[in-house]
């Protein structure tokens, strides 16, 4: 079960008022609300995503994160938000990408919000073998419509599943999405009204678009040849390399 970005947390006006919100209510990652938390996931006996929190980082940050909680009530992972919506959020950025196993069904990619808006974050998670990527998300503004069309092209360049889960009105826009490898939406909320969305994956289809293409034809994961020279990337300081471009396959 999958909650909005914050959903836990209360928006204030204006955004002095907002940030020191969110500074007093900001915990450690091992503090009371995520003991509180993971036992409610045990009690109930699912994996729960409960929105992002605020956290207070070991040397006092202000993390946005997002939590993974499995049915024996442990946090099975956790990602601190890399791109705040800046100059909008308070937050301090996380520095690394994470995916979560789930024992006999596939690996989750976890993204928060705004990191949407950057391809290398999708891509990097769809490298690192994530079948299905979670961006959990509070967008309330009209720019809600160019994040749907988002979700489905992360999907599609990644051949990966999207699940963009907004909050709903009235604070947020709503409009939460469920978008397969090959870009079709298997599930959309209607407006902003309060939904929810019940969506059975088939994360075989991942392995089966990365191996015949999508729509049957283009095959991005196997586009570089044994041998051939790694790709410069002036704008990161890197390169793209042919022996490593294979995604990491799930239990790997």
């Amino acid at each position: 079960m999958v909650f909005p970005e914050l959903h836990l947390f209360a928006d204030g006006d204006p955004d002095q008022q907002r940030t020191e919100a969110l500074q007093d209510s900001a915990q450690p990652l091992d503090g009371p609300r995520t003991r509180e938390l993971q036992q409610l996931a045990g009690d109930l006996g699912i994996w729960l995503v409960p929105g992002s929190v605020c956290e207070r980082g070991p040397d006092g940050q202000l993390f946005n994160t997002l939590l993974v909680l499995s049915p024996e009530g442990e946090l099975a992972g956790y990602y601190r938000k890399i791109f705040p919506w800046r100059p909008h959020e308070p937050y301090d950025p996380g520095d690394r990408f994470t995916t979560v196993d789930i024992d006999g069904v596939g690996r989750l990619g976890l993204n928060i919000c705004y990191d949407a808006w950057f391809p290398e974050v999708t891509r990097q998670l769809a490298w690192m073998g994530a079948d299905v990527i979670l961006n959990v998300v509070k967008t309330t503004t009209p720019d809600r419509r160019q994040e749907l069309v988002l979700a489905q092209a992360n999907a599609i360049v990644n051949q990966v599943f999207m699940v963009s889960v907004n909050c709903a009105g009235p604070v947020g826009a709503g409009q939460s999405v469920v978008v397969d490898p090959e870009g079709r939406i298997l599930a959309s909320a209607a407006g902003d009204r309060p939904e929810l969305l019940e969506v059975g994956l088939d994360l075989s289809q991942v392995e089966r678009v990365r191996t015949e293409g999508t729509e049957g034809i283009n095959r991005m994961w196997s586009q570089f040849r044994a041998g051939e020279s790694p790709i410069e990337l002036p704008v990161y300081g890197g390169r793209m390399d042919p022996a490593t471009w294979t995604p990491r396959p799930f239990n790997s």
